[in-house]
C-alpha cells in the first residue's frame, strides 16, 4: 500500500471531529477511494460502503432522499452490516453522483451515532448548486497526487532521509553527497512518473515505463470523458480544447496560456467560465499573473493572464514521444522540458498549501513563481531545469525594486544547498518541503 500524508488527517478527524462527517475531496485518481478504504477497515468495527457509480439503484434512492430521516431509513436499508451505534462508519464514495446527500449530512452526524465518510470527484463543479451546506459538520481532506517525498516513501526511501534533507535546508548546509545523488535520481524519474497511485504502483512493481505511461493514458482518457459527461454542453469542445492544450503550451517560451491558441477566441471572457470548470474539476492548477510581487498577491492577481498546468507532471511528460523524456532521467533538458519542471513545481507548491502565482513585465522580465506565505511575507521563485542556474536576471532585477518588498529568493535547481548574497539555491527536489 502506498503511504500517503492524508493519512494523519484522517486519523485527525477520528480523533477530534465526533459531529463532524468527513469529505475527502480531489481529482479522480489520486488514491481517495483507496485510502479511506484502508483507513475505515483499520478503525471501524463494522463499514457500510456505497459506491454510487458500481451500484447504479442504491445512487437512485440516495437521490430521491426527502430529508435526512428518509436517507438514513434509505442507507439502513441498503447497508449489509449492522449500523452499531459508536462501532460504524458509513462511508458513501463517488458522491457527486447524489450531490443533495450534503443538504442532509449536517442532521445525520447531530442525530445518529455513526461516522460518516464522503468521497468523490468533481465536488467543486456538482456541490456548487446544493440547497444548503452543511458548513460546520464536516472536516474536508483534499488530496492530491503523491507528491516527491510520498514518491520516495514509495521507493524504499525512509523518513529520515527528509528530516535529513529538511536540516540541511533549515542550517543552510549542503545535503550529504549520496543523499543528494539519491534524491536528484529518483527526482528525474518522479519527472516521467509522477505522483498518480496508479502510475506510481506500475513503477515500484517493475511494471516497465509502458505500464506506466498506459495507467497515465487511461487517466487522461477519464478525464475527457469528465469533461463530456459533466461539462455544460456547450461548454465541451472548449474546454477538451483547452485540456489539450496544455502541454504545448506548457512547451512554449513564456508557458502562459495564449488565448489565440483555442479556435474563435480573442478575449477571455469568452472562456472564462470553461478555464473555471477544468480548476474546479481538480485537474488543471491556474497560475495567475499579478502587478506585482507584493503584499497582499490577491489584490494584484490579473486573471486573464495566466499558466496552467496538469495536476500531475507525470500526466504532462505522458503526452510527450516516449524518447523525448529520456534526457529527463539525467537531466538534460536540452530537448526544451523545462516546463516539466515548472509543472512539478507547481504541483508541490498547490498540494502543500500554496496558491501559486508569477509575475512578469519588460523591466524586470519573468519570476517564474510568487508565494504568499500565511505570515504575508513574499516569496520569489526561478526554477532552473540546466546548468546556468546561477544566472537569474529577473530574479535580480526584482530584488533591485525596494517598493516590492520580496522576503525570500530562491532559485530551485540541479544544485545542492548554497547561499549567495541574498538569494537561497536549493535542489529543486526541495520543492515539497516548502511550507506556506
Amino acid at each position: 500500500m502506498l503511504k500517503r500524508k492524508a493519512a494523519d488527517r484522517l486519523k485527525a478527524w477520528l480523533a477530534n471531529d465526533e459531529k463532524k462527517a468527513l469529505l475527502v475531496s480531489g481529482a479522480r485518481q489520486v488514491g481517495k477511494t483507496y485510502l479511506i478504504d484502508a483507513f475505515v477497515a483499520e478503525h471501524f468495527d463494522n463499514v457500510a460502503k456505497f459506491d454510487l457509480v458500481e451500484d447504479a439503484s442504491v445512487q437512485a434512492s440516495f437521490s430521491q432522499a426527502t430529508s435526512a430521516d428518509d436517507l438514513f431509513l434509505r442507507i439502513s436499508l441498503a447497508a449489509r452490516v449492522p449500523l452499531v451505534p459508536g462501532k460504524t462508519v458509513v462511508f458513501i464514495d463517488e458522491v457527486q453522483k447524489a450531490p443533495e446527500i450534503m443538504t442532509f449530512v449536517k442532521y445525520l452526524v447531530k442525530n445518529t451515532e455513526l461516522r460518516y465518510v464522503l468521497s468523490g470527484s468533481l465536488l467543486g463543479i456538482t456541490l456548487e448548486n446544493i440547497r444548503s451546506q452543511p458548513v460546520g459538520y464536516v472536516r474536508e481532506v483534499e488530496m492530491f497526487p503523491l507528491d516527491f517525498e510520498e514518491f520516495c516513501w514509495a521507493n524504499g526511501v525512509n523518513g529520515q532521509a527528509f528530516e535529513m534533507l529538511s536540516e540541511s535546508i533549515s542550517k543552510q548546509e549542503e545535503v550529504p553527497g549520496f543523499l543528494h545523488d539519491q534524491l536528484l535520481s529518483l527526482y528525474h524519474r518522479y519527472l516521467i512518473v509522477g505522483g498518480m497511485p496508479a502510475a506510481v504502483s506500475a513503477f515500484v512493481g517493475g511494471r516497465g515505463i509502458d505500464a506506466v505511461r498506459s495507467e497515465q493514458a487511461d487517466i487522461h482518457a477519464f478525464y475527457r470523458r469528465d469533461i463530456t459527461q459533466y461539462a455544460p454542453k456547450e461548454q465541451r469542445l472548449v474546454i477538451q480544447d483547452i485540456y489539450d492544450l496544455i502541454p504545448s503550451e506548457i512547451s512554449a517560451r513564456s508557458r502562459r496560456f495564449k488565448l489565440g491558441s483555442i479556435p474563435d477566441v480573442k478575449k477571455f471572457k469568452q472562456v472564462d467560465q470553461e478555464f473555471l470548470w477544468l480548476t474546479k474539476a481538480g485537474v488543471a492548477i491556474p497560475v495567475f499573473d499579478v502587478s506585482a510581487p507584493t503584499q497582499p498577491l490577491l489584490a494584484s492577481e490579473q486573471r486573464n493572464r495566466f499558466k496552467l498546468f496538469y495536476l500531475d507532471v507525470g500526466m504532462l511528460t505522458n503526452t510527450y514521444f516516449k524518447t523525448e523524456t529520456l534526457g529527463l532521467l539525467d537531466g538534460d533538458t536540452r530537448a526544451n522540458l523545462g516546463g516539466v519542471y515548472e509543472n512539478a513545481v507547481a504541483q508541490q507548491l498547490q498540494c502543500h498549501g500554496f496558491r501559486p502565482r508569477y509575475f512578469t513585465s519588460k523591466k524586470i522580465r519573468e519570476l517564474d513563481f510568487v508565494l504568499e506565505r500565511a505570515d504575508g511575507s513574499i516569496v520569489a521563485i526561478e526554477v532552473k531545469s540546466g546548468s546556468s542556474y546561477m544566472t537569474h536576471a529577473a530574479l535580480d532585477n526584482a530584488l533591485a525594486v525596494r517598493d516590492y518588498h520580496i522576503d525570500e529568493a530562491i532559485v530551485l535547481a540541479e544544485t545542492n544547498v548554497k547561499v549567495c548574497d541574498s538569494i537561497t539555491y536549493l535542489p529543486v527536489y526541495s520543492a515539497c518541503l516548502l511550507a506556506p
